[in-house]
Formats: structure tokens, C-alpha cells, sequence
């Protein structure tokens, strides 16, 4: 009996992975994710105009667009649940319409009744939080394991290219248009993140209870289902510890502390503006970076530029120029794509596929969710202690946080065992 390999079999090496851009259903994921995040990062931008114009007071702007958040926390669970349960396409189509519909609603509101632009505000809210554990467990279905990395780097891109053209588009159409008509045109984007993406590839079962017959447990028991998935992974949770203090302690601190320092040390608002500028381009960077970059210990590399954002808020404690602050907001752009790509690519390897969707919406849940409460305490105090400790305490987490993070067992490859390199296909939960 024949033990000699075919030489075929032994010789030919394996294809390299085509590029995600030439998959015509990664495509039509993408540009449904990036008409969600021009949508998103219009909207405020859209609704300060109506400020300027007098169509909205300011305290009426503040009430929409928390309005907004709260029915955005609300739903991400609830997303994250229902595209578990069933079709994540499906998910993405309704979520993404409710927030369509949202657009006409606010037009009608808009200088007439705030209650209903209130409530219009939370149903987009809601429609944008449905949508991305559903868009994260979709990119997963759609895309092949190895290209998983490339894929959401691309995604992120999207979404940092959105936060730089998002307002500029929209301040130009302003010249143009009056805000009802720029807020239609929102829920047309809203229309194209419903309607353009397709099916993903592969197909999840729900797992059916233990009595067999197929019946599942109620939101709760689903959702704690997801929270003890996100349990198995030490990781993932080291990793979601380290965000709550990077997000909640250094990114609210240099929110408030920037447009300080910006006029009080150098008396001009350009400072502010090119250090937002600056972290939007690095991200924009790390991204290009990342989605060919594989470090051997890809835990390790993404924790250290997660910690990477502590450079912003050491820049604005010292009295350095303009310049330097600016290079450091660069820095940390750079640094939190060096995290966030390879962090949703293990979170798709690693969690078990059928509860992708509500590992997803517990990350987007714990980031998004603490964030307010970090921005609401920082001001009181730097108010109470001045500027220079808060923002020396948080540098100090920034820094600390994620190296304790990197410290915790399976969190220097994001999972249980190292995988080969070039390979991003293993999936250790089993």
C-alpha cells in the first residue's frame, strides 16, 4: 500500500489570501458599514446646525442627543441577543431601518415638538446599537478566517474615514441644503446599511436548551449566556477591563482637558482641532498598519498600543509645544487601531460562533456604557483637584491598566494557544 504523498500534495504551496476588497459580499458589507457610520457621525453634526440656525436650543441638543446614547446602550443588548437567535442579516435590515425611519421623524420635530425629536433620537439610537453586534457576528459569517485581520481593518477604517468626512461632507451640503433636507438625507444612508449587505456564507444554529426540544431561554437566560461565554476567555476580559480604563478615565479626561489647554496655555482653538485631526489620521495609519502586521504575540503588541493612548494625556500635563501634543494624539491613533483590529479578529476566532453576536454587544455594552460616567465625573474633578493630577492619574491607568491586562493567562496571543503564523483560523474554545 502506497505511503508516498502525491507530489502535487507535497509540493504546491498554498494560495495567498485574495484581498478582502475583491469579495463582492465583503464589499457590500463594507459599504453598508460605512453609510451606518457616516449616518452616525452626521447626525450631531447635523443637529448642531439646527442649533445655529435656531431651529433647536442648546439644552433641547443636549436632551436629543442623550436621547440618542440611552436608546443606543439600550438596544445593543437586546442586538446582540436577537442576532444570535436569528438571522444576523435580517437583524442588520430592521435595526437599520428603524434608524431610517428615525430621520423623517426628526425632520417633522425640528422647530415644532422636541418631544418627538426626543424620541425620534432614541429609535436612531436604537437602530444604531442593534446594528453593530450584528455587523461585527456578520463580518465574521461573511469573511474566511484568514482574512479576518484584513477585513476589519478595513471596517475600522471605514469607521475613522467616517469621523473625518462625515462632518466636512455635511458642512458642505449645508451650504446647500437646509437641515430637514440633511436629515432625510441621514436616513437615506440609514436605507443604504439596511438594504445593500447580503447574506453571510456560513450559517449559526442556536444552541437549544438542555431539555432537547429546541426551546430556548428567555432574553436573560440568552443574555447571561453571552456573559458567561465572555467568562471563558480571560482575555477577553482582561481586554474589557483595560478599555473601561482607557475610555472611561483617559479618553474622558483629555476630552475635557483639550479644548482647556487648547485656549488657557496656547490661546487658540487650533490646537484642539489639529489633535483630533492628528488621532483620526493615526488611526487611519494603524489600521493600514494592521491589516498586514501579524506579531507573533499579537496580545501583547495590541495591549501596548492600547496603552499607547497614555501619551495624550501626558502630553497636555507638560508645558510642551503645540506640536508635541499634536504627534501624541497621532500616537495614540495609531495605538488604538493596534488594539481594536486584532481584538475583533480574536473575539471572532475565539468565541463560540453562535454566541458571537452577544460577546460583541457586551464589548460594545461596557465601552460605550461607562464612557458617560467617566466624562461626567472628570470635569467635577479637575474642578476640585486641578488639571494636572487628573490627567497624571490617568496617564498612570492608560499605562497601568493594559500591562496588568497583558499579564493575565491566554492574553499574549488573545487565546488559548499561540496560532501559526499567518494562520488566524484556529478557534480554541472547544
Amino acid at each position: 500500500m502506497a505511503t508516498t504523498p502525491t507530489p502535487t500534495a507535497s509540493v504546491s504551496p498554498s494560495p495567498p489570501p485574495r484581498s478582502v476588497f475583491r469579495d463582492p459580499a465583503f464589499l457590500r458589507l463594507w459599504a453598508g458599514t460605512t453609510a451606518s457610520g457616516l449616518a452616525t457621525w452626521a447626525l450631531p453634526f447635523v443637529l448642531g446646525l439646527a442649533v445655529l440656525h435656531r431651529d433647536l436650543g442648546a439644552a433641547g441638543l443636549g436632551l436629543v442627543l442623550a436621547a440618542r446614547t440611552a436608546g443606543f446602550l439600550a438596544a445593543v443588548a437586546v442586538g446582540g441577543v436577537l442576532a444570535d437567535r436569528h438571522s444576523r442579516r435580517t437583524v442588520v435590515l430592521w435595526s437599520a431601518l428603524a434608524a431610517a425611519v428615525a430621520a423623517p421623524l426628526l425632520t417633522v420635530g425640528l422647530g415644532r415638538s422636541l418631544v418627538l425629536m426626543t424620541a425620534a433620537a432614541a429609535l436612531a439610537g436604537a437602530g444604531q446599537g442593534a446594528c453593530r453586534p450584528a455587523f461585527q457576528a456578520l463580518t465574521a459569517e461573511t469573511v474566511a478566517p484568514e482574512r479576518r485581520q484584513q477585513a476589519n481593518a478595513a471596517m475600522t477604517m471605514a469607521v475613522r474615514s467616517s469621523t473625518l468626512a462625515g462632518p466636512a461632507l455635511t458642512a458642505l451640503l449645508a451650504a446647500f441644503l437646509d437641515v430637514g433636507t440633511l436629515l432625510l438625507g441621514i436616513g437615506g444612508l440609514w436605507l443604504i446599511a439596511a438594504l445593500v449587505p447580503g447574506g453571510g456564507g456560513a450559517t449559526h444554529r442556536p444552541t437549544p436548551t438542555a431539555g432537547g426540544a429546541g426551546l430556548r431561554p428567555g432574553f436573560r437566560g440568552d443574555f447571561l449566556e453571552g456573559i458567561r461565554e465572555a467568562r471563558r476567555h480571560p482575555w477577553f476580559l482582561a481586554g474589557l477591563g483595560a478599555l473601561v480604563a482607557v475610555i472611561a478615565l483617559g479618553y474622558s479626561a483629555t476630552s475635557v482637558a483639550l479644548p482647556l489647554i487648547s485656549r488657557d496655555r496656547y490661546g487658540s482653538g487650533w490646537v484642539l482641532a489639529a489633535a483630533m485631526t492628528a488621532y483620526t489620521l493615526g488611526a487611519l495609519g494603524g489600521a493600514l498598519v494592521i491589516a498586514r502586521l501579524r506579531p507573533r504575540s499579537q496580545g501583547w503588541a495590541a495591549f501596548a498600543g492600547l496603552a499607547a493612548y497614555g501619551v495624550a494625556p501626558l502630553s497636555l500635563m507638560l508645558p510642551v509645544h503645540p506640536l508635541v501634543v499634536v504627534a501624541a494624539y497621532a500616537v495614540a491613533g495609531v495605538g488604538i487601531e493596534l488594539f481594536n483590529v486584532p481584538w475583533f479578529t480574536a473575539t471572532q476566532r475565539e468565541v463560540a460562533p453562535d454566541k458571537l453576536a452577544r460577546v460583541s454587544s457586551l464589548d460594545f455594552l461596557v465601552s460605550y456604557g461607562l464612557a458617560p460616567i467617566g466624562l461626567a465625573l472628570i470635569a467635577p474633578a479637575i474642578a476640585a483637584l486641578g488639571i494636572t493630577p487628573v490627567l497624571a492619574v490617568c496617564a498612570a491607568a492608560c499605562f497601568l491598566v493594559p500591562a496588568a491586562a497583558a499579564a493575565v493567562p491566554t492574553a499574549r496571543h488573545f487565546g488559548r494557544t499561540p496560532s501559526a503564523p499567518g494562520d488566524t483560523s484556529a478557534n480554541t474554545t472547544g
